[in-house]
């Protein structure tokens, strides 16, 4: 395995470990409530997909380097 492919494996791990992250910040924060809390959870609910675009284009990527 080359050192190309551990970094986007490395970069893969890091993107999905963002993307629970701020899904479960986001459901923390709808369970709290209070008078901010949806404000909050719909800015990390965009920061979510955000970073779910960014995992899988590091997986496309990933894909790429593999054949």
């Amino acid at each position: 395995m080359g050192l190309m492919n551990v970094f986007v494996i490395i970069l893969m791990a890091c993107s999905l470990l963002l993307v629970l992250g701020t899904l479960f910040g986001g459901l923390v924060s709808m369970a709290r409530g209070g008078t901010d809390a949806p404000q909050r959870s719909n800015k990390l609910m965009r920061y979510r997909v955000l970073f779910q675009f960014v995992a899988v284009v590091i997986f496309m990527i990933a894909l790429a380097i593999s054949r």
